[in-house]
């Protein structure tokens, strides 16, 4: 694992940047801990303004916080619950993750990272929390699960290939965004069109 990162260079950086906002969607305390852990660790060297994350405070904070999460995030409703109430966190911590990447002393470049990030974060937190709405409206649990786990491995992977191929990771990013918004525009209107019947059905029986 200590190969697994390479010196940053610029574009790295700025695929780092989208991996850390776009991550932190759906597995804020992931990214704060995968990140943090890798930089202890030796495995990757973190930017200035990411250091913080290695301090063994922080890091046990993200651990214990992922501990809950990993386990709240795979029950039906109460990870929509869980959402509901992290989602007021994850859109400006990952804004201020991607501005961490350049740091203060290159202002331009933070605060089109920060921008950059909070837009990615609030695409990906929007497609997670339509979708386990959608998925809570089934009664078996498996889904729920599956999905899940899947997101745990996004972090790893996003993270990974954004300072290995940044270039890759763009790309695929860029599509997986664009699916992202069709598919929350298609959940919400199914969401939707739920409510609807079930306000029907609910008027109709009162």
């Amino acid at each position: 694992m200590a190969d697994w990162f390479t010196t940053l260079g610029t574009p790295e950086l700025l695929a780092l940047a989208a991996a850390l906002g776009w991550a932190s969607g759906f597995r804020l305390y992931a990214v704060v801990f995968i990140v943090g852990l890798a930089g202890a660790m030796g495995w990757m060297p973190l930017p200035a303004g990411l250091q913080a994350l290695q301090h063994p405070a922080l890091l046990g904070t993200a651990g214990f916080m992922l501990f809950v999460e990993f386990f709240a995030d795979k029950i039906p409703v109460v990870d929509s619950l869980w959402d509901m109430v992290n989602s007021v966190v994850r859109i400006p911590a990952g804004a201020a993750l991607a501005a961490g990447v350049f740091g203060a002393d290159s202002g331009t470049l933070a605060l089109a990272a920060a921008l950059l990030g909070g837009s990615l974060a609030a695409t990906s937190q929007a497609a997670k929390t339509t979708a386990r709405a959608a998925i809570n409206a089934s009664p078996e649990p498996f889904s729920n699960v599956a999905m899940s786990l899947v997101e745990d491995g996004l972090v790893v992977g996003a993270v990974w290939l954004a300072t290995n191929h940044p270039l890759v990771f763009g790309v695929l990013l860029a599509i997986t965004v664009v699916l992202m918004w069709i598919a929350t525009w298609m959940l919400f209107k199914f969401l939707r069109a739920v409510f609807r019947r079930a306000r029907s059905f609910f008027t109709a029986t009162a």
